[in-house]
């Protein structure tokens, strides 16, 4: 293929509680909720968007929340851990925060010369804390929970697990995610000049037992595209290639195609534009529940259907207006 990614857009996972996923998301990750919306196929169910200030490509981290969602299993087939950026010196500050948060959390591993804390979410989805050794550009959302100077500032990386790695390298290759390192059974593959929110490692464990998603897994793994009609050359191709690709469908914030890498996990190429600005401001991202024009007919039942959820008041302070 002849279109590269530029790095991560979203990981989308499924959680149980809604307000239990916000509070843990908000409070003890620090995140922005950039988005309150429902999943447009099946709107009877919330979709939460977490990122930074703006909700910036690279820095979301998206959920459906099912009451009652039956555990998922990790294994092959599926994206089996997620991995935020954070600066090189907050390493312990963050695994400070999280043991008071009683969060259980590894110890600090290095892989890759970058130091990183391990953890799960109240759904046992695999989270990690990455230090790069460069410093990570982004700025992160400054909410006066977690002090700016340790803040998340968007997304690392995710790791594949594998049957085998050779068909997935070949088409992480042909969307411009190529090969940068091994170390043991992990492989590691970057987008464009890598760095956090660019890295993609593949875990190889040949006969290791699937995954099942389902709460406190991964749905799917977005990878960025400028614009609608770079999307659209680059469904072409996947199409040519003999790629079974869905149609370009509307997500409001970005337009979205999806396709499963040969090793199992669902990928969708997504475009940065229109954004989350596109039908709230800055200021009030998250505070209410939106919805798309053809679902908002059915708003009072869909209210209806959906759990209340109170976001704490660091979602959106008072500075930002100054």
């Amino acid at each position: 293929m002849t279109i590269s990614t530029s790095g991560l857009h979203h990981v989308t996972a499924i959680a149980g509680d809604p307000q239990r996923n916000a509070d843990f998301y908000l409070r003890t990750l620090g995140l922005r909720m950039v988005k309150t919306t429902v999943n447009f196929d099946d709107p009877g169910t919330y979709h939460l968007y977490y990122g930074d200030e703006v909700g910036r490509p690279g820095t979301l981290m998206t959920f459906f929340p099912f009451h009652g969602a039956p555990p998922g299993k990790h294994g092959n087939g599926q994206a089996t851990a997620t991995a935020f950026s954070v600066p090189e010196q907050s390493i312990g500050w963050w695994q400070r925060h999280l043991n008071e948060a009683g969060v259980e959390v590894s110890r600090v591993q290095n892989r890759e010369g970058e130091d990183a804390l391990t953890f799960q979410d109240p759904d046992g989805l695999v989270l990690s804390l990455v230090a790069h050794p460069h410093p990570d550009p982004r700025a992160p959302w400054d909410n006066g929970v977690v002090p700016a100077e340790h803040g998340i500032r968007g997304l690392h990386s995710v790791t594949l697990s594998v049957d085998s790695e050779e068909d997935t390298a070949e088409m992480l290759g042909g969307m411009g995610i190529t090969f940068s390192g091994q170390e043991g059974n992990r492989l590691r593959f970057a987008a464009g000049s890598g760095g956090p929110g660019a890295f993609v490692d593949v875990v190889v464990r040949p006969g290791a037992e699937r995954g099942l998603v389902a709460s406190g897994t991964v749905h799917h793994v977005a990878w960025r595209a400028p614009d609608e009609s770079t999307q659209a050359a680059w469904r072409s191709e996947l199409v040519d290639s003999g790629v079974s690709v869905t149609s370009v469908l509307d997500r409001q914030y970005f337009r979205s195609i999806y396709f499963r890498e040969p090793g199992g996990t669902l990928l969708e190429i997504a475009t940065d534009e229109p954004g989350f600005t596109a039908d709230e401001p800055l200021l009030e991202l998250g505070r209410a529940l939106k919805l798309p024009p053809w679902l908002e007919p059915n708003r009072e039942q869909i209210e209806a259907t959906l759990p209340r959820l109170d976001l704490p008041s660091e979602n959106n302070p008072e500075r930002l207006a100054s």
